[in-house]
């Protein structure tokens, strides 16, 4: 782009009318890849509820010629009038299209600019490198709001480096490291690439401020590193949020991809043959970042550039809430037989929890809201559906092995056995505190709802009462709720679980 010449951008501020209704539509036009999202609406915790990604290389050749790549370009618009096409058929109520370091430094990124606001009939927010950085930290707290560390976004044409602290940022900056860019730079040379690496490393002299932090690596080739780690050593769930490495095992991890050539990447599954030529500066780009940083530990975040978009137009208040709660509680009111039955399972249950944490105490409550969400399934699948649901559900702020806690929960409160096959999963993620936690919390659950009939009323003015040696149901004193077989049989396995010497139902 000349000096001096500035692209049209759009400030970014909480959008109130759109806040709650209505589909909203991001388009990512990055440096290798563009990309739509479609949410269902603007809110803490939006689902997406489509996702369609082209890989075009806009930013391929660009050191060299200053310009975007013209095979790029023609895929780029042909898909971009595919995408708004798509977006007006699904009636959304915003439509962004945002542009990242290709466009933004390109000699005819003005005119491509100029071109798709005509052909998508919306204007192109061009995003300076530092709002790139900010939109992609505020994607990893909205998908984390605990997080602490470096968050490190890859494009094609840049690297974003931002420290977040308490839920806020601080340090940041913008590299021009992107794999597109490396490639060019080096020719194929890998020690030219280390080289030019290091130069722009060099710079950040903070980085190495945050060791035995964590680092959030987030983009499409980071992403891909994750997968190929989970290929490689058949890691039992396929989520990329929240996986997470010991630094040492992400460092060699990405060193191995970084020395090895696209043929041998080709072989592996799941590997875009789009990626073939960049993954292995991706590599080098992570190994280089962690051995400058020393943090304690990696872990990927799925949310990025579009979902730091999206948190940045939700008020204040909408911010501060907890995304898993407002998610699990949303599902429990659109899919429970009576209703959300969150806060009276979470008072059910209370009892049997006295030393829990504050984040076990989160999560014991997201798990009541999901305790009646797998009615509608066949009766000798819904333990082993609930399972798999709440294991792949796009749920936020857990790691994987609070995700397989909430799961097991479910699975054991709709009668699952540890010793089925399905239990083998969650088992594997969880610690041996978590595996017996959510097994008491699955009984408890069960034996709520057969008190209850799964009624917010009934649950609500039944209680367990736990002294340490007796556990017993306390039943309304109005004899609205009368005790029965399985009502027995269901404290009586809870009993056991618990190690009480003996349970009534009074």
């Amino acid at each position: 782009m000349p000096p001096g010449e500035a692209l049209r951008t759009v400030p970014h501020a909480p959008d109130a009318e759109a806040h709650g209704s209505g589909r909203i539509a991001i388009v990512d036009i990055g440096s290798n890849s563009i990309r739509l999202v479609v949410f269902d609406r603007l809110c803490r915790a939006p689902l997406p509820v489509f996702n369609e990604r082209v890989l075009c290389g806009l930013g391929r050749g660009l050191d060299r010629t200053g310009r975007l790549n013209e095979e790029g370009l023609d895929l780029a618009l042909r898909n971009l009038d595919r995408f708004a096409r798509l977006a007006r058929a699904m009636r959304v109520k915003r439509f962004d299209l945002l542009a990242t370091a290709a466009v933004r430094d390109a000699e005819n990124g003005p005119a491509f600019v100029a071109e798709v606001e005509q052909l998508c009939g919306a204007p192109v927010t061009v995003l300076p490198g530092m709002e790139e950085a900010r939109l992609a930290a505020l994607g990893v707290i909205a998908g984390n709001p605990a997080a602490e560390g470096v968050m490190g976004d890859l494009g094609g044409g840049s690297l974003e480096l931002v420290r977040l602290r308490d839920g806020a940022m601080s340090d940041a900056v913008t590299l021009p490291l992107g794999p597109l860019r490396l490639m060019e730079v080096a020719d194929g040379v890998r020690e030219a690439a280390l080289t030019e690496i290091e130069r722009h490393l060099d710079q950040v002299s903070w980085l190495g401020d945050c060791a035995g932090e964590h680092f959030y690596p987030v983009g499409g080739a980071w992403r891909a590193l994750a997968r190929i780690h989970m290929e490689q050593t058949d890691y039992p769930l396929h989520v990329i949020h929240g996986y997470s490495l010991t630094r040492r095992t992400a460092r060699d991890m990405a060193r191995i991809v970084s020395r090895l050539s696209p043929h041998s990447l080709a072989r592996i599954r799941g590997v875009s043959k789009r990626r073939l030529d960049t993954l292995p500066y991706a590599g080098l780009l992570l190994a280089q970042v962690l051995r400058r940083m020393q943090p304690e530990r990696v872990t990927f975040s799925a949310f990025g550039l579009r979902e730091g978009h999206v948190y940045d137009l939700l008020p204040r208040d909408e911010q501060e809430k907890d995304p898993l709660l407002v998610a699990a509680a949303e599902l429990a009111e659109s899919e429970g037989r009576f209703g959300d039955l969150g806060e009276e399972m979470f008072a059910w249950t209370a009892p049997l929890f006295d030393d829990e944490t504050a984040e076990e105490r989160r999560l014991r409550k997201a798990a009541g809201h999901l305790a009646d969400i797998a009615w509608r399934e066949h009766p000798d699948y819904r333990a082993v559906q609930a399972l798999y649901r709440i294991l792949r559900l796009p749920l936020l702020a857990i790691d994987h092995g609070e995700r397989a806690c909430l799961g097991y929960a479910a699975f054991i409160r709709y009668g699952g056995k540890a010793d089925w096959p399905n239990a083998e999963t969650p088992l594997q993620l969880m610690s041996a505190r978590q595996a017996r936690r959510a097994e008491i919390l699955g009984l408890a659950m069960r034996l709520g709802i057969t008190v209850s009939g799964g009624t917010r009323e009934l649950l609500g003015r039944a209680s367990l009462v736990w002294d340490g040696d007796r556990l017993n149901v306390r039943l309304p004193a109005d004899g609205s709720v009368a005790p029965g077989d399985a009502m027995e049989k269901r404290l009586k396995a809870l009993v056991k679980a618990m190690g009480a010497k003996r349970g009534d139902v009074v």
